[in-house]
């Protein structure tokens, strides 16, 4: 997506690198064997969606099939935790998110895994924006539906795929931003869920990626009420963005994705595995097939773009757990 700040500034990461050179040695013999792509979250949810475009073109890179398992609980530390701790082969892959490698480390007081120790970053590959959509009785804007929050009693709910989770924190950046709106939070073991209660008017509104957004929105199951880009979507241009929604200028929020292996994979495996991801980032039908899912692709990086990148969103959210760390914590 043309403009999307935090989507471009990883492009200016991988700007001074070597973007599809790999050493040589050992690329041959690898992959022997069918590799494993672990996903930390439950089927159906926008990682899931972008995991499984992922594998089957890997499969198509690499000679052997990519297996996807969705290994969901705990906030993705579940998922994440059996690749930390898999053999150093690259036959194990971890398909992570903002939520397991940015905000994991930062909302749980003693996380179960370190990121930069316990994981080797093959590549940070885009993602979907966000995007909050209410049940069709609520007010038709994302303004009126905050001032209806407002003196509604009791409190209006929202629902997010858990707490900690990106959904969670943005919905409460938004709150935040916007003066304090009291709104409860709802977490959900995963995003369907929370889109089924919207649907079925159990909570009033719910936070999830575009992608799966805009059908709830286009059937009329649910109504998009903001997105969390720096302009209108190009596939929805009557929806506004929270920033102008909300008078909230430069807000955004993004879902991105990395790719991660175990300590201890062999240098030349990891160049392989992020030579054939950006071979796949480069190629214009790829980015073609994830736009149509709603998904942004990043530009093609190296593993030293993707570890930056990843350490300079953790600091990005950083404020927003502490300011919230009571819910948290509770």
């Amino acid at each position: 997506m043309p403009g999307c700040d935090v989507l471009s500034r990883r492009g200016l990461l991988a700007a001074g690198g070597t973007l599809l050179a790999a050493p040589a040695i050992g690329q041959d013999a690898y992959p022997s064997r069918p590799l494993r792509l672990v996903i930390p979250f439950p089927a159906g949810g926008p990682t899931d969606v972008y995991a499984r475009f992922y594998s089957e073109r890997l499969s198509r890179e690499l000679g052997q099939p990519v297996v996807t398992e969705n290994r969901g609980g705990a906030g993705g530390a579940i998922g994440s935790l059996e690749v930390a701790r898999a053999r150093p082969d690259g036959l194990t892959l971890l398909f992570g998110t903002a939520s397991t490698h940015a905000l994991y480390p930062l909302v749980t007081r003693q996380p179960q895994f370190d990121v930069a120790k316990d994981f080797i970053a093959v590549a940070e590959i885009g993602g979907g924006p966000l995007a909050w959509v209410a049940n069709p009785s609520q007010p038709a804007t994302l303004a009126a539906f905050m001032a209806a929050a407002r003196s509604a009693q009791p409190h209006l709910s929202y629902g997010s795929p858990g707490t900690g989770t990106l959904m969670h924190l943005a919905t409460e950046l938004m709150k935040q931003r916007a003066g304090g709106v009291p709104l409860t939070h709802v977490p959900y073991r995963g995003a369907a869920p929370a889109m089924n209660d919207v649907v079925g008017g159990t909570i009033a509104l719910g936070v999830n990626t575009f992608g799966a957004a805009l059908p709830l929105h286009q059937g009329g199951r649910a109504r998009m009420l903001g997105v969390a880009t720096p302009q209108r979507h190009p596939r929805a241009p009557d929806i506004p963005t929270v920033a102008e929604a909300l008078n909230l200028p430069g807000f955004q929020a993004v879902l991105w994705h990395a790719v991660f292996v175990p300590p201890g994979t062999p240098p030349a495996i990891v160049a392989r595995l992020s030579q054939a991801t950006n071979t796949m980032l480069a190629d214009p039908a790829f980015r073609a097939a994830l736009d149509g899912a709603g998904i942004v692709a990043s530009e093609p990086g190296t593993p030293a773009s993707a570890a930056a990148f990843i350490a300079a969103e953790t600091e990005r959210y950083r404020p927003i757990v502490e300011a919230i760390r009571p819910e948290l914590d509770s």
